[in-house]
This record gives C-alpha cells, sequence and structure tokens, in this order.
C-alpha cells in the first residue's frame, strides 16, 4: 500500500462504474476495494456481519458502496456512491452510478466530472437498452476512456466464444456513437484464452495527462479578493479554477463578456507565487491593469476566444420529474455565471433503442435526452463541449425551486 507522501505524488483518475442493474458494479467497486487494502478491519467486520444478516453464506462487497438504507434492503445502488482508494501506481476517485432506468439522471452527474467510464455488462445478457444508453451518455460527455468489463463469466462457463460475441456487439455500438478509445476487459485463472490486463491493470496504465485542453486560456472568475488590510491594501485578485490552457504571467487577457484587456501580472495560491498554472488548478490571477472583472466573467487568451452567444444548440439530459416544454424559463448556469434563459426549441430526442434522433414530441420527460436550443437574455463565454468540458457544460435551474432539472453540453452557439 503506497504512504502518504507516495499517495500524493501518484496522478489522480476519476472513475464511474455505470451498466444495468444487478450487473454486479457495487461488489466489483468492493473487490477493487479489499484487492488493493483499502477496507479497515472494523469495516470488513460490520460487512460481514451485515452479510450474515442477510442470509448470506459469503461476504457481499457490495455493501460497502450501497449507503443508503434503501439499497441495502432492495440490494441495488440509487445514489451515486464515491470512494477514493490507491495503489502504489495510482489515485482513484471512484463514482458508482446507479442501474436503474428512473436514475439515468445520477448516472449522469457521477460521469460528468470522470476521466474513465467503466460501463459492466452481465455475460448472460450482453449488450442491453441500458448498456446503450449508458455508452450514449458516455460519448455526449466525451469521456476520453472508455472500459467495458464483461461481469459474471463464471456463469456462462468462462466462454471465449460468448466473450467474443459481446465484443462484436460493442464495437458496433462504438462505432455508432463514435467512442474511439474503449476497451473489454476480463480475465481470470479460468479464462486462460484471455490475453488483456485485468480491470485493475488497465486503470493504472491508461494515460489521461493528455486530455485536458492546454492550448485555450480558460479562467472563470469565481471571487474577486480585496483584503482592504494595511499590508494588501490595493490587492485585487481574480480567484477561481483554471479551466484550460497555461497561464503565466504576462499573457494577454481577454474580459467576456465586457471585451476589456489587460495582462496576468501574478499568478497567487495560499501557498506563494506560482510560475504557471494549468487546468484543475485553484488559483488567484493578478491583472496589470485596474479593469472591471466581477465574479461570472470569464478571462480568456484573446488569440483563442471562446464563443460569447445569446443563443445555444445543446444535448440536454432533463433530470427532472416535473416535464418540460417548449418555451418555459429556466436559469442556464455556465460555470460561475447564472443568466435568464428559454428553452426556444426540442429539435429531437433520442431513440435508445436505435441510438438514432427522432422528431420531438415539443417535450422533454425524466431522463430524455435531447438536441435542444436555448435562448439567453445574457451573454454567456461557450466553447463547443468537445472543445472544452469545463466552458462547454451547464446546468438548468427551476426559478421557482432552485431545483436542478437539466444538464447540458453545448454542441454550438451564436
Amino acid at each position: 500500500m503506497a504512504t502518504s507522501k507516495e499517495q500524493l505524488d501518484t496522478a489522480l483518475l476519476r472513475l464511474v462504474t455505470a451498466g444495468s442493474v444487478d450487473d454486479g458494479k457495487s461488489t466489483l467497486i468492493g473487490r477493487l476495494l479489499y484487492d488493493t487494502k483499502q477496507i479497515l478491519v472494523d469495516q470488513l467486520e460490520h460487512i460481514e456481519d451485515a452479510s450474515r444478516r442477510r442470509g448470506h453464506d459469503y461476504v457481499d462487497l457490495a455493501l460497502l458502496t450501497d449507503g443508503l438504507r434503501a439499497e441495502r434492503e432492495q440490494g441495488i445502488t440509487i445514489d451515486v456512491a464515491y470512494r477514493g482508494f490507491v495503489t502504489p501506481r495510482r489515485r482513484f476517485q471512484l463514482a458508482d452510478a446507479p442501474g436503474h432506468v428512473q436514475y439515468t439522471r445520477n448516472m449522469v452527474t457521477g460521469a460528468s466530472t470522470a476521466d474513465v467510464a467503466v460501463v459492466l455488462i452481465d455475460a448472460r445478457q450482453g449488450v442491453i437498452e441500458q448498456t446503450r444508453r449508458h455508452s450514449y451518455i458516455v460519448s455526449m460527455l466525451e469521456l476520453p476512456h472508455v472500459v467495458y468489463a464483461v461481469n459474471k463469466m463464471d456463469l456462462v462457463d468462462y466462454s471465449e466464444e460468448r466473450f467474443d460475441e459481446i465484443a462484436r456487439e460493442l464495437a458496433t455500438v462504438c462505432a455508432q456513437l463514435d467512442i474511439h478509445d474503449a476497451n473489454v476487459v476480463g480475465r481470470s485463472e479460468e479464462m486462460r484464452w484471455y490475453a488483456g490486463p485485468t480491470l485493475l491493470e488497465h486503470l493504472e496504465t491508461v494515460e489521461i495527462a493528455g486530455d485536458a485542453n492546454l492550448d485555450d486560456r480558460r479562467f472563470p472568475v469565481q471571487w474577486v479578493i480585496r483584503p482592504m488590510t494595511d499590508e494588501h491594501h490595493d490587492y485585487r485578485g481574480y480567484a477561481g479554477q483554471v479551466a484550460g490552457g497555461v497561464w503565466r504571467a504576462g499573457d494577454p487577457v481577454l474580459v467576456l463578456p465586457s471585451g476589456l484587456e489587460s495582462r496576468v501580472a501574478a499568478i497567487d495560491t495560499a501557498d506563494g507565487e506560482l510560475g504557471e498554472a494549468v487546468p484543475g488548478q485553484s488559483v488567484t490571477i493578478l491583472l496589470e491593469d485596474d479593469v472591471d472583472v466581477s465574479r461570472g466573467d470569464l478571462l480568456a487568451d484573446p488569440e483563442r476566444p471562446p464563443i460569447v452567444a445569446r443563443e445555444l444548440t445543446a444535448r440536454l439530459c432533463w433530470m427532472s420529474e416535473r416535464p418540460v416544454e417548449e418555451r418555459a424559463r429556466v436559469l442556464v448556469k455556465h460555470t460561475t455565471r447564472t443568466v435568464t434563459g428559454r428553452l426556444d426549441e426540442i429539435l429531437s430526442v433520442v431513440d435508445i433503442a436505435t441510438l438514432e434522433d427522432r422528431p420531438s414530441p415539443g417535450r422533454l420527460g425524466l431522463n430524455d435526452l435531447a438536441l435542444v436550443r436555448l435562448r439567453l437574455a445574457e451573454p454567456l463565454a461557450v466553447d463547443p463541449y468537445p472543445r472544452n468540458r469545463a466552458t462547454g457544460a451547464f446546468i438548468l435551474i427551476d426559478e421557482a425551486t432552485n431545483e436542478t432539472v437539466g444538464a447540458g453540453m453545448v454542441v454550438d452557439a451564436a
């Protein structure tokens, strides 16, 4: 097991597990935690006791992640369960997404920040509708890496023919959805014909360093820091998390949506000044000029600017149990900026059976995946989602209840 210093020095990989209900996602995660020695003695004793109370003659490792009482009673996952674990080669942040169709919105939430998606497949069932649904969401969210883990191979006598048949079905789905980096993994002592890596081996070695956008500088301003102390009387810094590009002192800056320009004077952190900042780092940027910058503004590269738009075409997952119709008013939250908008038009809805767009019925129900057009009351500085996952994503909020009702990915903007 890695030491604390080694844990800090190893790269972090965020992964989400998905698949149909009873495909064994929670059990697989429990096994990963067990095999990597992440389970404390008292945790294991508690799971052993819970397994006995449920009448099992084995240790049900799924109970490690099925945390809600309703989940344990039903033997299913409802909420997204998050767990961290570490190996000598890498740190992991794992999200276990629910498998039921009615919890598709939870899967979108769990996958929205992931680097890798692990989609489980029951070897007996093969590729089913929920496999296609989760594959579509993975494609829609532009996850850079996808792993299909064929589970329960013991129930098909470790058949090589069955494994190959599932791999061919998956190849068809991936080609249809334009998923490029997809891997099908398995392996056990009884599968000597399988020459590929185990799931953990693959996760430890998948290359994620090149996934971030290092070309387009993007910095949503989360807070304006003005200490107003004698020591820092004239200090004005703009705090936030780098959403794209590499930031250095002297870089030109375009402030959006105002269009004002300046240059980076310095980059601060709680530990002192930085020479450069990269995506994912939370920093404070100081500008050379005293320009008007507020929370919700976006600092960007004037040579490679985002689109300042009042109209968005986007892929949308509707997350509310209340249906929505065209012309409905919503709040659009994009990075640190929130504006009023209108669902101008529902262009099409995805047919999960065929993975094709079908004509819109004029309304969206819970978990519908659609192509929509939004009209905004104020401009947003956005990128197409494939270009930048941070500045190409947004959520929709109900004005009356403040409930998050949708998650969207920008396809085009004007």
